[in-house]
């Protein structure tokens, strides 16, 4: 999803709690990965792992020139062949420790064995965050997590990722109406060159 199109979605969300929570959830990434980099762990489900997020983190960083926010995707199987960005397994989880953050996206049940792996790298030092479907256990395990319940909102956690990708390469909070931020304006502006003409009719 590009700016254009989170912009967009930001604006029909204007009135809800979605568009706050994500930048208030963001805002717990960026101030939880080190500027060193590479030590944000991103890991999902054994049914889920979650790739455009990844992506978008991927561009985020170099969008916003903060490196850190570039993850590595921890997968709960590796097949052999993969390159090394595809082949990192959760054994990774083991290494994690303070100074690491583990993001755990769980749209349903974590798994027992992935909250013991979670559990123990906390226990290490490492932060963890969770975006998940409500799972109680992994909220209790996460040090911050935004939760959006399977068919009890007003959108999916496909989409609340998006917002929280889109702010964690913001630099700030978000600009007041009357000053917007360059970001946005290049959004607007995106929005009216690929506007149909008008009709002369």
């Amino acid at each position: 999803m590009d700016a254009v199109r989170v912009a967009l979605l930001r604006e029909v969300l204007a009135g809800t709690q979605w568009p706050g929570d994500a930048r208030r959830f963001a805002g717990s990434l960026r101030r939880s990965v080190g500027p060193a980099g590479g030590k944000l762990l991103l890991v999902g489900t054994e049914g889920y792992e979650p790739w455009h997020l990844a992506a978008h983190l991927v561009d985020e960083a170099a969008w916003s020139g903060r490196p850190e926010l570039a993850p590595t995707l921890v997968r709960h199987r590796v097949r052999s062949g993969e390159p090394p960005h595809l082949s990192v397994g959760l054994g990774r989880l083991a290494a994690a420790g303070r100074g690491h953050t583990v993001l755990v996206v769980a749209p349903r049940e974590p798994g027992a064995g992935l909250l013991e792996r979670v559990h123990d790298a906390r226990r290490a030092g490492a932060t963890v965050l969770s975006l998940d479907g409500g799972d109680r256990d992994l909220g209790a395990l996460a040090h911050d997590a935004l939760s959006v319940p399977d068919g009890g909102a007003e959108l999916d956690l496909d989409t609340v990722q998006h917002l929280v990708s889109a702010a964690a390469g913001e630099n700030g909070p978000p600009a007041q109406r009357g000053s917007r931020r360059l970001r946005d304006r290049l959004a607007g502006l995106a929005d009216r060159l690929t506007a149909p003409p008008p009709s002369r009719w």
